[in-house]
């Protein structure tokens, strides 16, 4: 019984212990996914501020708008104009969303509200593979994908890049909203 809480509760803080390195790069790489999971969790809050709703279909509409821009560059559109035209779809998407459902749902009981949203994201993923198909896609936006080596860590650049886009997103944000009369 004592080797089997030993091997449990005292070797592996004896091998993080004996490779520092390799701890320090696994707390990076999980700071790093964490960042990426903030950025999700800001797109709730501002939604719920903004309109009241918890909406459940938010993750599928990011998905929506990967596979369109993935769609439109396997057609050949460069990046620069897919980009603008998954913009002008989302935009268009999120439109007819507030238009067709969630007007009509104003005043209505949050849970309504909330089913609604699930409604939609089980929707949305439908059109999604009637559309692109439910095979896995690609989306290569020219950020490098290998690992550096940073103070002896190896860190993904595709990581590093992402956080560094969000940083600079959530600076905006917060800049927006404190600053300016659409955020107040």
């Amino acid at each position: 019984m004592s080797e089997f809480l030993t091997s449990i509760l005292v070797t592996p803080f004896l091998d993080i212990a004996s490779g520092p390195v390799f701890f320090a790069e696994v707390v990076v790489s999980g700071l790093l996914a964490g960042v990426m999971y903030s950025m999700v969790a800001l797109g709730f809050v501002l939604i719920f501020k903004a309109s009241g709703v918890f909406n459940f279909a938010q993750g599928i509409m990011v998905l929506f708008a990967a596979l369109t821009l993935v769609g439109l560059m396997e057609r050949g559109v460069p990046l620069w104009l897919a980009l603008l035209l998954t913009v002008a779809v989302m935009i268009m998407l999120a439109y007819a969303v507030e238009r067709v459902m969630l007007r009509k749902l104003v005043n209505q009981d949050p849970f309504t509200l909330l089913m609604a949203t699930i409604g939609l994201n089980f929707f949305l993923e439908g059109t999604g593979e009637l559309v692109w198909g439910s095979n896995v896609k690609k989306l290569d936006v020219g950020i490098p994908e290998d690992s550096i080596e940073v103070a002896g860590m190896l860190l993904n650049q595709f990581e590093l890049y992402a956080a560094a886009i969000a940083v600079v997103l959530v600076t905006l944000l917060v800049i927006l909203s404190q600053k300016t009369k659409i955020g107040r």
